[in-house]
């Protein structure tokens, strides 16, 4: 009988068929291997710095130097490592909103930033502020090593400044007449913590981008809003009315006060002139009492009879006036 190894000895197991690899030569995997390497060196010995930007050089991790724009060389195979920084550029962070399309026509969406934008007034109104923040990297060293996530601190340093200074006003200041308050407030509070914390951040501008009440409450703050335009409305046309008759009331009254004085002044000067003449004509009359009283008389008469209509002049010596009076005339009108 057999096992059914049919063919071989006894002891012996299956036969596995011998499988013959290709031969390779040492002397070229060594040069496939420098090839690699000098095209992994290659590639990772040369970098880009764009006009905009900064190279910040690592060696093993600790910073070494920095690059300006252009091409430059460093360290291979990872032993140095560059990071960019756009210290040119003008950057900005959004809160209570992000631009989902910049444009002409920009569209932005504020459904899921609310817990940025909703903020409570001094006053313990409620508001929904928007805002940007623009600032440009003007120390690249600090940026990156002097704080931890240099970029979240910032955004959470601006969210708090924000807060803590609408806190301190009014609702109606921060949604009328003290955005622009709040904006310079804002910006010199967040650039001075940016400085206390080395950050090595410039804070350009901080710009409202929309102050709202909240839309459970619009209705009610647009009928205050409305209320309070028509007192202004009223307050102005009442000042309109003041400056109008006020100032004419003013101008009449002078006018009057200097009439007065005018009538007053005329009238002592009469009463003075009066008086000055009165006594010249009795010095004269007392020096001279027949040539004063001759001369007071024809002046009289030179006064007098130009008034008269009809004149009779008689002399001392006539007998008869009768013919001198036209009595017929007189009869006749009257019969006529």
């Amino acid at each position: 009988m057999t096992d059914g190894n049919f063919g071989k000895g006894p002891g012996q197991g299956p036969q596995i068929p011998e499988i013959k690899l290709p031969q390779f030569r040492a002397g070229g995997v060594r040069v496939v291997l420098l090839l690699v390497l000098a095209l992994i060196a290659a590639v990772t010995s040369f970098y880009t710095i764009d006009p905009e930007e900064t190279g910040m050089v690592l060696r093993f991790g600790a910073y070494v130097r920095s690059t300006d724009p252009g091409l430059h060389f460093k360290a291979p195979f990872g032993i140095e490592r560059v990071l960019k920084v756009p210290i040119e550029r003008q950057l900005k962070e959004e809160f209570g909103f992000r631009t989902t399309r910049a444009g002409v026509n920009s569209q932005y969406a504020t459904k899921d930033f609310g817990g940025e934008s909703n903020m409570l007034t001094g006053d313990l109104n409620a508001a929904v502020v928007e805002w940007v923040v623009q600032y440009r990297i003007v120390d690249p060293y600090k940026f990156l090593f002097m704080v931890r996530n240099v970029e979240v601190t910032f955004r959470d340093l601006s969210e708090a400044v924000m807060r803590r200074v609408v806190g301190d006003r009014t609702v109606n200041e921060v949604l009328t007449v003290g955005r622009a308050e709040v904006a310079l407030a804002v910006q010199v509070t967040l650039q001075a913590l940016c400085e206390q914390y080395e950050t090595g951040i410039k804070v350009d501008q901080v710009v409202l981008q929309d102050v709202n009440p909240p839309d459970p409450v619009k209705p009610a703050f647009n009928a205050v809003n409305e209320a309070q335009q028509e007192k202004e409305k009223l307050i102005n046309q009442a000042q309109s009315e003041y400056n109008r008759e006020i100032p004419k009331a003013q101008g009449a009254a002078l006018q009057t006060v200097q009439e007065a004085e005018g009538y007053a002044l005329d009238r002592v000067n009469r009463s003075q002139g009066d008086a000055a003449l009165f006594t010249a004509l009795y010095e004269a009359y007392r020096l001279s009492p027949e040539v004063t009283r001759t001369r007071m008389y024809l002046e009289t008469m030179n006064q007098v009879l130009p008034q008269v209509q009809g004149k009779v002049i008689v002399d001392d010596g006539l007998k008869n006036l009768l013919p001198l009076l036209n009595l017929n005339q007189a009869k006749t009108e009257g019969g006529k």
